[in-house]
This record gives structure tokens, sequence and C-alpha cells, in this order.
């Protein structure tokens, strides 16, 4: 008789740690495409418009911005961001066997990522090739701008867990809009991202062992409650535009979002510090590039800064030496900074004690902007933020997109000039209203630069159609206007929209779809 094997629940879970983590660090992204609409509004236009200066709104939020058309909403950009990805990269879709959507922009509150499904595999069945594995799953994640870097966490472990002979696809899409004459109006813009998950990546490995995760709620930072719809003299309580598609204008307070993401990054830097072992003044020397979540241009430079002066607050004498020689020459408090650097002020309690324009590290602000200005960041600046970052001045504000359009980007702009970069190292960093924030380490793979180069960036932007004030001004308002021009093909398009709701049958407010081949 064969003796009998015996395993102890320790020695069990101990083989399937070692197994998870020796695959761990080769999970990524394999292949991105991007999808914007083609209809765009160019900035220093628009600040002609309403007498804004070009060169202020240039330097702090960008070129430009899309918005999208009379029959699209987040399901339509992000089915053609998927269509694309799996043509460009001549995918067989019965081996997709997870879907991701992440979004803020969502229509409906029952589903999501199906609704995307539903679409590509119409349109793929009617060129006559199979659609995504029935067996597919179908989340969606939404937590404001982050939904997009939980979904992809979420694919990774799915990859590696369960589905490491198939492959993940996850889409990051929302629609970036505010009302007329608000402080936020030029930081609008649309679209979707599709990324190629696999256990094996061929462009990106991610590490989650040692990525930074960060959250703490965070009050009226910038949000979408359902009541103000219903609101009685609210700016957002208006009747259905005529082309059917509900403006999700946001509650925010600017200067408050902005001190919540910078802090919310900070700590996110810090969880990824303690995981890695790593040097706190080697979190950014050591990397070839970073790339945050952007909302708008200014706004990265900020948070670099920001993460490089409380990373000295963590290296003990040597961050301490870095902190004096800096207030040394700018005049800063060299001591009140440094102390201030391991303070948790609540923000929340601030906010509403204080007003939204109270800066929770009022000591460390004035050696944040010293080392804006000094030569040495100018130069760390340029050497980790340039990738891509032309072409993001192009897309706007895309929420939950925003970073994985930078990264796309970047990884293409990098492709043309590897050479540039310093390290195969990556960080992407991102950030959710609300507030959380993942710091994401990253590796370039061998061979990178053939799946970065099929990341078809500049074909996506030059297809544009510049909108005239008029034409902005209609399809804002959901307003039809007989001088937009019609879409083009290579994209989704809402059909129709249900209005029926009898005892019989209901499909009231649900859209149909159609694929423009």
């Amino acid at each position: 008789m064969a003796p009998s094997l015996r395993l102890s629940w320790q020695d069990l879970t101990k083989s399937l740690a070692l197994g998870f983590m020796s695959i761990s660090g080769t999970a990524g992204v394999s292949a991105i495409q991007i999808y914007v609409p083609q209809y765009r509004v160019d900035l220093k236009e628009w600040c002609e418009w309403t007498d804004s200066p070009f060169d202020k709104v240039s330097k702090v939020v960008g070129l430009g911005f899309r918005m999208p058309g009379p029959r699209e909403n987040v399901y339509t950009m992000a089915a053609t961001a998927v269509l694309k990805l799996i043509q460009r990269e001549d995918l067989d879709a019965r081996s997709i066997g997870f879907l991701a959507l992440g979004t803020e922009s969502s229509t409906d509150n029952a589903a999501g990522a199906v609704i995307v499904k539903g679409m590509v595999d119409r349109a793929l069945q009617a060129m006559g090739k199979a659609g995504i594995s029935r067996n597919c799953e179908v989340p969606e994640f939404k937590h404001a701008c982050l939904g997009g870097i939980y979904a992809t966490k979420a694919a990774i472990r799915w990859c590696l867990l369960d589905g490491r002979d198939r492959l993940a696809i996850v889409i990051s899409a929302d629609v970036a809009e505010y009302a007329r004459n608000s402080t936020g109006e030029q930081t609008q813009g649309a679209g979707a991202v599709a990324m190629l998950v696999e256990s094996s990546a061929k462009m990106l490995a991610i590490d989650l062992g040692t990525s930074g995760s960060s959250s703490a709620y965070r009050g009226p930072d910038f949000r979408k409650p359902v009541a103000r719809h219903f609101t009685a003299g609210s700016q957002h309580n208006n009747p259905l535009p005529p082309d059917g598609r509900i403006r999700d204008f946001p509650v925010f307070n600017g200067r408050y979002s902005t001190h919540c993401y910078l802090d919310q990054v900070v700590h996110a830097c810090h969880d990824h510090l303690e995981r890695s072992g790593l040097d706190p003044l080697e979190l950014f020397e050591s990397q070839g590039a970073v790339f945050f979540h952007r909302p708008y241009h200014h706004l990265p430079t900020q948070a670099l800064a920001t993460s490089m002066v409380f990373a000295w607050g963590r290296a003990g004498a040597s961050g301490r030496a870095r902190l004096e020689a800096l207030c040394a020459k700018s005049g800063c408090d060299a001591d009140a900074a440094w102390d201030q650097l391991s303070d948790q002020p609540d923000l929340e309690s601030l906010v509403h004690s204080k007003g939204p324009d109270t800066d929770p590290y009022a000591a460390v602000t004035p050696v944040v902007k010293a080392l804006r200005a000094s030569p040495e960041f100018r130069a760390t600046q340029t050497r980790l933020l340039r990738f891509g970052d032309d072409d993001v001045k192009e897309l706007g504000n895309l929420y939950t997109a925003s970073l994985p359009a930078w990264l796309a980007c970047g990884l293409a702009d990098a492709a043309t000039r590897p050479r540039d970069l310093a390290s195969d190292r990556i960080l992407a960093i991102g950030y959710g209203s609300g507030d959380a924030a993942e710091v994401l380490p990253c590796t370039l793979v061998a061979g990178w630069q053939e799946a970065a180069q099929r990341i078809d960036v500049q074909a996506t932007l030059a297809e544009s159609h510049n909108l005239s004030k008029a034409g902005y001004a209609a399809l804002h308002a959901g307003i039809p206007d007989s001088q937009l021009p019609a879409a083009s093909s290579g994209r989704f398009l809402i059909e129709s929209i249900g209005e029926r709701e009898d005892e019989r049958f209901q499909d009231i407010g649900i859209e149909r779809y159609q694929y423009l081949a």
C-alpha cells in the first residue's frame, strides 16, 4: 500500500504563498488603447469666449478637452475602447474571462460592464467573429477617479488566482463635466482607456505586494449625491436635456480638494515605503518615470514636490539635512515644517471649523513652493514627468481614465526614445475623491517597446473637430445642432432610448446601441 500524504494547513498556506509570490512580479498590463470623442474644445479659443487668461489656463490646465457627442455616453466610449483593443491586439475574445469597468459616470444603477460586453459581443458577431466568453465576470468599480485603479488591482488578482490561462480587460471611462461659468469648466473631458491584463505581462509588470494604499472619509471634497437632482433651487435640478443624457455636474470645493489629494497621495507613498523597505530618499530618485492622477496639468508637479518633502520627513537625519538646506536658502521655518511633516490633521473637521481655504500643512507649503522653484527639482520634474506630457495636455480631465490615459501616452512616447528612461521602474499614483489613493510600483518587462508602439495615441488625437462657441454651448446643453458634424465610423452610439412602462413590458430609460462600422 502506498504511504499516505499528509500536508498541514500551515504547509499548504506556505506553499500557496510562495507560489503566488513567484508569479506576482510578472502580472500586469500587456496592451492599452485609448478612445476620446471627436468633439474638441480648444482652450485658447475657450479663453477668448470667456475672457480668461490663456497663459495661466494653459500652464495650469492644458490645451484642450473632448466632449461626448449627442449619442455617446460612458458605455459607448468604454465599448469603443474595448473593441479597438481587441482588434488592435488581434485577441480571441473567447479567452476573456474578466471584464471590469471603473467609472463614476454610470447611468444605470443595476448594470455596468455587462452593458459594454453586450455591445462588443454584437459588434464582433456582426464581423463574423466570436464574442467574449459567456463565462466572463463583469464587475463595475466605483470610487471617484480611483475606480479604474481598483479594477486593475482586481484584474491582476484574478489573473494570478483563478484566471491564469485567460485574459482580463479593464476599462477606465468617464465623462467629466462642469456647469458653464463654474471654476471647473475648463477642466472637463471625456474618454475611455482599455487595458489588457495578463498573468505574464508583455509591457508593464505591477507589484501588488509592495503597493501603497490610503483612505479617509473627507465629506464635502468632491461628491455626486443623488439628492442634488431633486433639491429645489439647485443648479443640478434641471429637466432632462433634449439629447436625453443627464448632465452629472459634481458638488465640489476646489482648494479643499487639492489639499485632500496631496494629503492622501503622501500617505499612500508612506505605505508603499513601509511595504517595500525602500529608502525614502530613493522613492523618486530610483524611478524612470512617475505618472499621477491628472485632473489638470499643474497638479502632478505639485504632488511630486509635496511627496518628496514628506519623504524627507521619513528619512531621519539625512532628510532633516535636506530640509534645513532648502529652508536656509528660501527663508522657510525648518523647525515648524519638520514638526508638521509627522502631523495627521483631520481635514474634514478643519474645513467645517475654519473654512475651505484652510491649509492643513501651512508650515510645509512654503517648503514645497521653494523646492518647486529650485533647479534640482526642475531637473527631477523633467526626468520623471515628461513622457507623454504634450499629448495628455490635449485630453482634459478624464476622471478615472486620467491616470491610465497618461500612462498610455507616456509609454507610447517612451517607446520612441527608450534611452531617455533612466530606469525600468515606474510609479503609477492614483487618487479618488472621497478620499483614497493608490501607489502601484511597476517594472517595464523585456520587449515592452513593441507593445507600447501599438498604443494608437496620435491617430486617436488626430480625429477631432474643434467646436465653435455656439457648437460648444449647444453640445454642453444637449441641444441639437445641425452644424455639428456626424459621428465618424469605428465607434458605438446610442440608437434609441426605451419609453415603454406598462403592466406587460417595461424598457423606460434603457438604451439600445449600434456600432458604426
